[in-house]
């Protein structure tokens, strides 16, 4: 397949759906020769800061020298950005050649795989092919049944954070939802928890689990590193008595920070070199779209995928820190099975207008019906129907009240909002 044609292809298995288990995952491994098995993986199962502990980890692995394969997902600036090598998207040549390797075998099964199932394989395979040296490897939902689960002996897993979200697969406790994503852990193989503090439940799910496998669980505490200065172009970041400076901006990556830490401490032990150098290089030189992202300075655009409580609260957080109190414009879109009801009330005395847009995506919530929550909770809303003419309107309104403009919301507006705030500049 050309990369068009592979573009194409994907996008057609998308009406596949999901569907619960690993079987179809195991067997489209297998008959590929088992890829998963040629490349070392760190696994990486969380609620929020996947991304970026994976990006920063990535980075960090990177620096030390190592050839390493990043999966994330959504994608967020083109189909390419799922797979990464050393930090870098893949060419549109080995994006086409994985996913036609991976199609070839896939369209034989009797049950045919999702399409996320096709991403994690060809996540597997294109890292198998291009002879990377670590793999760095996201969950897209949960951990016990995720597509990328395939693996029996992982360098490390990691679980950043247990929070709500997806209840609808995974439960509506964040014990349930643990018991998920303590399912990325093996027998034998280290874990690192980056959530011991702020849900207990939770923690001790995970230890019970990894104390049945024998796996080193290694707990990250919130008291370990310190950030002491934030700023919009990168934070001064302290642990361990080691001064770090933080390329991503958002408050919430102290805590990815650690669990990074915690991550090298383990990959360390087990023999995997990472000079300090590696590390404060990695850590300075991390980038990542679309997690309190600084997309212009004038007027000042800020992009924050936060779509669920957890994340919302936090994106609360880094404003209070980062614009005091100043009042802002917001553009958002969010996914229908969002609990966005408390989002007026978190805002009420931050937002001066909200522009509401529908993300292109079959689970978005029409723009009125958000605009309507909005109004409901006393702030000013407008509802669009198109992204390019929700962003004009906001990048306008921003202007002529010389405030920031704040976009937030599904991961899935990021690239549609990237090229509309393009054209409105």
């Amino acid at each position: 397949m050309t990369f068009t044609q592979a573009v194409s292809y994907l996008k057609s298995t998308s009406a596949r759906g999901s569907k619960l288990g690993l079987d179809r995952v195991y067997q489209l491994m297998e008959a590929l020769g088992s890829p998963q098995k040629q490349v070392p993986v760190i696994h990486i199962a969380g609620t929020n800061g996947k991304g970026s502990v994976g990006a920063m980890l990535a980075s960090v692995l990177t620096a030390a020298g190592y050839r390493t394969g990043h999966f994330s997902s959504p994608a967020l600036t083109g189909v390419q950005d799922y797979f990464r090598i050393d930090g870098r998207e893949v060419t549109e040549e080995q994006f086409a050649s994985a996913i036609t390797t991976v199609a070839e075998i896939a369209e034989t099964m009797a049950d045919l795989p999702t399409e996320f199932e096709i991403l994690a394989a060809a996540a597997y395979t294109l890292f198998a092919d291009e002879r990377c040296q670590i793999a760095v490897v996201e969950c897209c939902m949960g951990g016990d049944s995720d597509c990328t689960n395939v693996i029996d002996q992982p360098l490390l897993s990691i679980i950043t954070n247990v929070q709500l979200d997806h209840c609808g697969f995974l439960g509506n406790t964040p014990a349930e939802i643990a018991s998920h994503k303590a399912g990325i852990i093996k027998s034998g193989c280290p874990v690192v928890f980056g959530d011991c503090d702020t849900e207990k439940s939770a923690c001790e799910v995970v230890e019970t689990y990894a104390k049945s496998l024998s796996a080193l669980l290694d707990l990250v505490s919130g008291q370990q590193g310190t950030v002491t200065e934030y700023a919009l172009n990168g934070s001064l970041y302290v642990f361990s008595g080691k001064n770090y400076r933080l390329s991503l901006t958002g408050t919430y990556h102290k805590t990815n920070a650690d669990t990074v830490m915690h991550a090298i401490a383990q990959l360390r032990r087990q023999g995997i070199r990472i000079p300090e150098e590696a590390v404060s290089h990695g850590l300075s030189h991390t980038h990542w779209h679309g997690r309190f992202e600084v997309l212009h300075r004038d007027p000042l655009v800020i992009f924050d995928g936060a779509h669920n409580p957890h994340g919302i609260r936090q994106l609360q957080n880094g404003l209070d820190v980062y614009l005091k109190t100043q009042k802002c414009a917001a553009l958002t879109g969010v996914m229908a099975d969002k609990d966005y009801s408390g989002y007026p009330a978190m805002f009420a005395d931050r937002f001066a207008h909200i522009f509401t847009v529908r993300p292109d995506n079959p689970r978005a919530l029409n723009a009125q019906e958000l605009a309507a929550v909005f109004a409901g909770g006393g702030i000013p809303s407008e509802a669009f129907s198109t992204v390019d003419d929700g962003t004009a309107a906001a990048i306008s309104y921003a202007r002529s009240h010389k405030i920031p403009l704040i976009v937030f919301g599904s991961l899935y507006l990021y690239r549609e909002f990237c090229e509309a705030l393009r054209k409105n500049l």
